[in-house]
């Protein structure tokens, strides 16, 4: 008589649904443009169509507004929106859970070196320059990485624009169709909600500490996150 092999478990089940550390992540983004824009010169290193918007202002010549810090901003983005693709590509088929873990904990460094750097030498020019530069290659990185798992309604650095219009033209008053309606509102209130204590922070705590707290989170979330949606 044979002893039955036990079913041995997926390892992508294991650990904290993607939906859940997306959503968390979509909260990491607002307080990360939190930081940015009300500490680093009025420019987005998370949600960069902002950052198009103001190279346009500052292009124009309103007043407050950098066009040496929107172009840093776009530039480090798309340079770590590359550098995400070419790790999905080289080491995430076949696993969102290595692909997730991997960006989460290259996010988790490049913004904790942002915290150190604002705790060590806050106010200048140079801290505000590397801490665009650091947040929006980590943000790029990010979302290049979760752009390939596909998961609907939680692209976690974009703007809420086109899921505010799925809530609305789905919703009773629209077409009635209501798909994902309790992931678009979550996500929403998650970009709000970050937003708001990541300015909280800055307006109380300068910029060291909401940098602190978004790395840890990125790191934790590193370190739980599974492969299933």
């Amino acid at each position: 008589m044979t002893t039955p092999t036990p079913p041995v478990r997926d390892p992508e089940t294991r650990g904290l649904r993607l939906v859940a550390v997306l959503l968390a992540l979509t909260g990491v983004s607002g307080l990360i443009d939190a930081v940015s824009f009300l500490g680093l010169g009025r420019v987005f290193t998370a949600n960069v169509t902002g950052s198009v918007v103001i190279l346009g202002f500052a292009a124009a010549g309103v007043p407050g507004f950098s066009v040496r810090h929107a172009v840093m901003s776009l530039v480090c983005f798309l340079l770590g929106a590359v550098t995400g693709g070419r790790v999905a590509g080289r080491y995430g088929r076949g696993s969102r859970r290595r692909s997730a873990r991997l960006a989460l904990a290259v996010e988790a460094v490049l913004v904790g070196v942002a915290a150190a750097v604002a705790f060590a030498r806050p106010d200048t020019t140079g801290t505000r320059d590397a801490l665009i530069a650091l947040t929006a290659f980590a943000m790029g990185l990010r979302t290049a990485t979760v752009r390939t798992f596909r998961v609907p309604d939680l692209i976690v650095t974009t703007v809420v624009t086109m899921t505010l219009t799925g809530l609305a033209s789905e919703s009773r008053l629209g077409d009635a169709t209501q798909h994902h309606t309790v992931r678009r509102a979550a996500s929403v209130f998650a970009m709000a909600g970050g937003a708001c204590l990541g300015a909280w922070l800055v307006l109380h705590h300068g910029l060291g500490v909401p940098l602190l707290l978004a790395a840890l989170v990125s790191g934790a979330l590193a370190a739980a996150a599974s492969g299933r949606e």
